[in-house]
């Protein structure tokens, strides 16, 4: 008989837990998962194999974590709970229900992937499964975990939502944004830290505060921590049993953090021999998950050598013939790559359904409106961020009443977080509620952009539109208001720079309700930019839309039409480019003003069709003119229609400074009327 191998928990854990007696499961169960063990670990060593073979390009391993891993799947139910794994998952993956098939398909990367090749390997999908596409970025499905948490209350449902990382990754900050927000509305998730002691090369002693995240944590009220081996089947079924009941119960989010060890090297391009000696490589190997439970299987009666060795078998030509099978499999198309990049559903949407003609409105009133009637339209319409609840309802008054009328569970305030409000919109997405996020100041969005780039923009293409998130995130943006350095900057070109967004900007007030209503019916992310400077413009005001009024999110608008120069803008600009129209039409010149309205798509066509009657253009924004949007319309112009050009074409925009307060310096770096006179008049004389 084997000598007992110490725990991996501390004897004076506060968090230990007693384990799960092997009594309590069948020899059919154990076995079940002692194969599962081996199928993984098989997977594992099958894939690097095909590595050195020149098959595949990437490899990241779950030997070790096999027993915390499979015990969480036991615990939950497949195909109704949630999982956002991380990208050492393996074992928990193929417990709730992905087949070596998969797992193989991955990595070489065939049709027969879940991804359909647009993901690396070890990046676990599965709409059946309700295994949520996993994203590269350490902590990305943190938030959104927690967002499929609060729909999952806010629907009323039984479902539990698994949330895991390394113990490297509760050194990011949504960490403990995950903890505050999970904590304080007793959200239903259990979150599993596999603490493996190394973030690549990185040990806990050089991460983690008390080397231990039990400890870092334990503050947090309505958090239940478990600390356990997670190399032992047993003492990890304990704690995520008592975890998974405290979430369906309602008592609020648990931490299992599980104590495994890492018997690869962090991925195929680590070499861990450069930073582990030999004798914490060797002590990691008697700790390994599989031959505990052998050991235990064997000495409860509850398996035969001949038993776990005729699985061992079976499982090494099942992995044998499956990686025949992917072998076979077709590679994907080159021509589909660019497929699910957006949603390919047609819109069954009539727009422009006739002419506005209600009671004059502002901007920041018929947004206001709009997201009132949309909630009245659809129950699952939310509307929160910052300061947006209640009596203040939103530093612009947008969401003013919104609370008053539907109740604190469809408006309400988040923690001051951009990535929580972020995050948690995609996670209530995902669920298929239909969040609308505001995002106090553009300029503050930035803390936020891990949600934005690694998380929203690709869900739907890199789980080859299992997933999806459609949800709109409105941002008040722009200067002309004195805001300053941080109060005043204009994000457009950065956002419309991400495939899987649409980003629009409206100019006036029947457009910001019409284009308002199309994004939030959408099955796409829409970043909705609102000018700040507009909100109570006169000038911005128009009659108002009915409820049935919808503008299309891919079409500019010409708003004035003329012969001689097209001047292509939006946001505050389209204002400045009718006032020079005016002016101009007056010498005897005639501008067409076209307000492009959306950034991403952007509808070259209207642009393109007047630039070849008019044959001058000025490009006029108040972002920066360096990698502007005008550099992409410029650019755009001069590849199609180069010829119909009298002259080069001219930009307005933005100096390359960050925004001044006063006045006048203000005035100097952002686009004022003399800057458009002088190039309208340079355009016209060349």
């Amino acid at each position: 008989m084997p000598a007992k191998i110490p725990s991996l928990v501390m004897n004076n854990s506060e968090f230990k837990i007693r384990s799960t007696p092997i009594s309590a499961f069948t020899k059919e169960e154990l076995l079940a998962v002692y194969r599962n063990m081996l199928l993984v670990r098989r997977l594992d060593e099958k894939m690097l194999i095909l590595l050195k073979q020149g098959k595949g390009h990437f490899h990241i391993g779950c030997s070790g974590h096999e027993a915390i891993q499979l015990a969480a799947a036991m615990t939950l139910k497949s195909k109704t709970d949630w999982a956002y794994p991380y990208y050492r998952d393996l074992a928990f993956s193929v417990g709730l229900g992905l087949t070596s098939r998969d797992i193989l398909s991955s990595h070489l990367s065939k049709v027969t992937d879940p991804s359909g090749g647009r993901q690396m390997p070890s990046h676990y999908n599965s709409r059946e499964h309700k295994i949520v596409s996993v994203s590269s970025a350490i902590g990305a499905n943190f938030l959104p975990g927690l967002g499929t948490a609060q729909a999952s209350q806010f629907l009323e449902k039984d479902e539990v939502i698994y949330i895991s990382t390394g113990e490297g990754g509760t050194s990011q900050g949504v960490f403990f944004e995950l903890l505050n927000w999970a904590t304080r509305c007793r959200a239903p998730v259990v979150i599993v830290v596999q603490d493996n002691k190394y973030a690549i090369s990185v040990p806990v002693a050089e991460q983690t505060s008390n080397n231990s995240i039990s400890k870092t944590v334990r503050g947090f009220e309505n958090l239940e921590i478990f600390e356990v081996d997670g190399t032992d089947l047993m003492n990890s079924h304990a704690a995520m049993k008592k975890a998974v009941g405290r979430a369906r119960k309602g008592e609020g989010p648990s931490l299992v953090h599980a104590h495994v060890v890492r018997l690869l090297p962090h991925s195929s391009s680590d070499d861990q021999n450069k930073y582990r000696d030999a004798g914490d490589l060797e002590n990691d190997r008697r700790h390994d998950p599989i031959e505990k439970l052998k050991q235990r299987l064997l000495s409860s009666d509850m398996g035969t050598e001949k038993e776990l060795d005729d699985l061992k078998q079976e499982v090494f030509e099942q992995v044998e013939a499956d990686t025949a099978w992917c072998a076979k499999q077709d590679d994907p198309k080159a021509e589909e790559a660019l497929l699910h990049v957006l949603s390919e559903n047609p819109p069954e949407h009539e727009y422009e359904k006739g002419t506005p003609s209600g009671e004059p409105v502002v901007m920041v009133d018929a947004i206001n409106h709009a997201m009132k009637e949309e909630m009245e339209r659809d129950d699952n319409v939310l509307v929160f961020g910052q300061d947006v609840a209640g009596g203040k309802g939103g530093v612009f008054t947008a969401t003013r009443g919104l609370t008053e009328k539907f109740g604190e569970r469809r408006c309400y305030n988040s923690p001051l977080s951009e990535a929580s409000i972020l995050g948690t919109a995609c996670g209530l997405a995902v669920r298929g509620l239909k969040p609308v996020a505001e995002i106090q100041f553009g300029d503050y969005i930035w803390p936020g952009m891990e949600m934005i780039k690694n998380q929203i923009d690709s869900l739907r293409y890199r789980s080859n539109n299992h997933f999806s998130c459609p949800m709109v995130i409105r941002v008040p943006i722009g200067g002309y208001i004195h805001g300053g350095l941080c109060h005043s900057q204009n994000i457009e070109a950065t956002f419309a720079h991400f495939p899987g967004f649409r980003v629009v900007m409206p100019s006036n007030a029947s457009d910001a309700k019409g284009m308002l209503k199309t994004a939030i019916r959408g099955d796409d992310p829409v970043i909705f930019l609102e000018h700040k400077a507009l909100y109570r413009q006169g000038f911005a005001r128009r009659p108002e839309p009915d409820s049935n009024y919808l503008v299309p999110l891919d079409k500019a608008a010409v708003v004035r039409k003329g012969s001689d120069v097209t001047v292509v803008t939006y946001g505050a600009m389209v204002q400045k480019a009718l006032l020079a129209a005016r002016k101009f039409s007056e010498a005897g010149t005639e501008l067409e003003v076209i307000d492009i309205r959306s950034m991403l798509p952007l509808d070259m066509d209207t642009i393109l069709a007047s630039v070849s009657r008019t044959n001058r253009v000025l490009v006029l924004h108040e972002d920066y003119e360096y990698l502007g949007m005008g550099a992409e319309i410029a650019a755009q112009i001069a590849d199609k229609v180069f010829t119909a050009l009298d002259a080069p074409v001219k930009r307005v925009a933005a100096k390359f400074s960050p925004i001044p307060y006063a006045a006048q310096l203000e005035d100097y770096v952002l686009p004022n009327d003399n800057d458009i006179q002088t190039a309208l008049e340079e355009l016209i004389h060349y």
